[in-house]
C-alpha cells in the first residue's frame, strides 16, 4: 500500500479481468483503496493513518431484490484499544453481506457484519465482534434518508441506532458533490452518540474510475463508548469533537 501508484495499476488490471466475469454473471462491483488521517468509527477515533482497501459486489436476484456483500481491510497506526499497548498499530478485516428489497415507498434491508481484529486487541470476551443490522431508506428527491439499527450478537447484545441523510449534487459531467449527515444513538444507554457530517467531491475520471477527496467533522454528544464492536477497544477510543480528511480511489465493474 505504500507504493500507491503500483496499487492503482494493479486495481485497474484486476477490474479489467473482473469486468468480463461480472458481465457474464450479472454481477456489479467495485474495488477501492483509500487513506484517512484518522479512523473514525461512529464518532470515535480508533487510531491514526488509516490505509484501507476493499471490494463490494451485488447481484440482482429479481425485480427490486438484491444480494450484496464484500470485504474491507484496514491498517491503522496508534490504535486505540490494544490491551497493554494502546498506541500500537493494528489491522482489521470486515466481512459483510446484505439482502435488500426495494418497494415503491421505501427500501428495506437486513445485513450481517463480522469484524476480525488482530490477536490481543480485545478488552472483553476475546471473540471477533459480530453485528446484525436492519435498515429502511427512502429517496425523497431533495435528499435520501435512512434509519439503521445495529444489534451486537456476540459481546453484549447492545443496540446502536443511526439516522442518515444524504444528498448528491451534480456539478458537471465529471464532478459530483456529496453531503452526508449521520446521527448516532446508544439504545440501551438512552444517549445520543455523535453527529457526523461528511463532504466528498467525486471526480469521475471515466465511466468506471472515480477519485474522491473528502472531509468529515464529528460532534461528540456522549462520553460513553458504543457497545458491541467498540467494547473490544478497551475503553480507550477517543470520544470528542474531531475533524478528519482523506481520499478514496475506486474502480467499478
Amino acid at each position: 500500500m505504500r507504493k500507491y501508484s503500483k496499487t492503482v495499476g494493479a486495481l485497474a488490471a484486476a477490474s479489467a479481468l473482473a469486468a468480463g466475469f461480472a458481465s457474464a454473471q450479472d454481477i456489479e462491483g467495485q474495488i477501492h483503496v483509500g487513506y484517512t488521517n484518522a479512523y473514525l468509527f461512529r464518532g470515535l477515533n480508533l487510531g491514526q493513518d488509516l490505509v484501507e482497501a476493499g471490494v463490494d459486489l451485488s447481484y440482482q436476484v429479481a425485480d427490486g431484490l438484491t444480494i450484496s456483500g464484500g470485504a474491507w481491510y484496514a491498517s491503522v497506526h496508534n490504535g486505540a484499544g490494544n490491551i497493554g499497548k494502546p498506541n500500537e498499530s493494528f489491522d482489521e478485516l470486515d466481512l459483510y453481506a446484505e439482502v435488500s428489497k426495494e418497494f415503491d415507498f421505501a427500501t428495506f434491508a437486513v445485513g450481517y457484519i463480522y469484524y476480525h481484529l488482530q490477536e490481543n486487541f480485545y478488552a472483553i470476551g476475546g471473540n471477533d465482534p459480530q453485528e446484525v443490522y436492519f435498515s429502511v431508506s427512502r429517496d425523497f428527491g431533495f435528499a435520501e434518508a435512512s434509519l439503521t439499527y445495529f444489534w451486537d450478537i456476540d459481546v453484549d447484545n447492545d443496540g446502536y441506532l443511526e439516522a442518515g441523510l444524504s444528498k448528491g449534487i451534480e456539478l458537471n459531467e465529471c464532478l459530483t458533490l456529496n453531503v452526508n449527515g449521520a446521527l448516532g444513538y446508544y439504545v440501551e444507554h438512552g444517549k445520543l452518540a455523535h453527529f457526523t457530517t461528511t463532504v466528498s467531491l467525486d471526480w469521475a475520471y471515466s465511466d468506471t474510475v472515480t477519485l474522491s477527496p473528502f472531509v468529515s467533522g464529528s460532534l461528540s454528544l456522549s462520553d460513553k463508548t458504543a457497545g458491541g464492536r467498540a467494547l473490544t477497544l478497551n475503553g480507550k477510543a477517543d470520544a470528542k469533537d474531531q475533524f478528519v480528511g482523506g481520499v478514496k480511489f475506486a474502480v467499478g465493474f
